[in-house]
């Protein structure tokens, strides 16, 4: 029987800059019926927000009042995250079940023409849904993130030092890593915001288990299903806008660059100045601001 912490929902009272009613949805067995948690503001054609490592939907808290006018925004946590439910053991975590898990919440949703903004380990599980189920999106809206290739240049020594340090401290001071990931100084309120899901080591798993997914040999899980995505990437021709921040040591601005050469449907590449890894958190609303433009001149 699956391990499953619930993280409590008085962590969640009183959120600086947090006042969205929480949605769920329950997952099919093969998913353990897991709780899925999401958040669903306005209403309109359907953007779908996916956040990353060790983050939740509160990265996306200063772009979702904006974005939800004249539009329905989901924004989910992937489980192990947020106020979905957390697995305890770090092994049941697969590249394969988070995937599984986005699709069930869009099919229970009955989601379609869908806008996906992708970010850090959301990029590789929302652009390998969006490949698979392009009948169902509109459009994608890339941030800082990439679909890992094994290979020559793969993985960087700056990847292993983290993968290294992450593997050692599975009771990952998560704040820590947050902050250490943005330009902007956070307030403790806003530090304590990304450390409510995770009271404990047995709550973070599932954070402790994503820098170990990521393939560092073609022969590894998830790295053949990284390659397809990329192929399929390379014949996406609907709209699709790609932003990257300026200061990012782990996704720098030609990393971008590149992606946006390989994508066909690529209206643009937006630089983001002043931002790091989690541009949403240092940038939320120009970001937001740059969403809309670019919906508005796709329609």
């Amino acid at each position: 029987m699956t391990d499953v912490f619930r993280t409590p929902d008085e962590r969640f009272a009183n959120l600086e800059g947090y006042d969205f009613e929480p949605q769920y949805v329950d997952l099919s067995a093969d998913l353990d019926g897991l709780r899925l948690h999401y958040l669903d503001e306005g209403t309109g054609d359907p953007i779908l927000l996916m956040h990353g490592e060790p983050t939740w939907a509160y990265l996306y808290r200063k772009m979702i009042p904006s974005l939800a006018k004249g539009n329905r925004v989901v924004a989910p946590d992937f489980i192990g995250f947020g106020r979905s439910d957390k697995v305890t053991d770090i092994g049941w975590y697969t590249y394969d079940r988070h995937c599984a898990s986005v699709v069930q919440l869009i099919e229970a949703l009955d989601l379609k023409d869908i806008t996906i903004v992708v970010q850090d380990w959301g990029g590789p599980i929302g652009l390998r849904v969006a490949t698979e189920h392009a009948d169902r999106f509109a459009r994608l809206v890339v941030l800082n993130t990439g679909v890992f290739r094994p290979g020559p240049g793969w993985p960087t020594p700056g990847f292993m030092a983290w993968r290294n340090w992450a593997e050692q401290n599975p009771d990952m001071p998560i704040g820590f890593v947050v902050q250490g990931a943005t330009s902007t100084d956070l307030s403790e309120a806003v530090v304590a915001g990304y450390e409510a899901p995770f009271p404990d080591a047995a709550s973070k798993a599932g954070a402790a288990a994503f820098p170990l997914l990521v393939p560092l040999a073609e022969e590894d899980p998830g790295a053949k299903e990284m390659g397809q995505v990329r192929a399929a990437l390379e014949t996406w021709e609907k709209p699709a806008l790609v932003a990257f921040s300026d200061s990012d040591p782990i996704f720098s601005q030609r990393a971008g660059e590149r992606l946006a050469e390989r994508i066909p449907g690529a209206v643009d590449f937006v630089l983001v100045p002043g931002a790091a890894h989690f541009l949403q958190e240092d940038k939320g609303e120009e970001i937001a601001t740059h969403i809309t433009d670019f919906l508005s001149s796709q329609p």
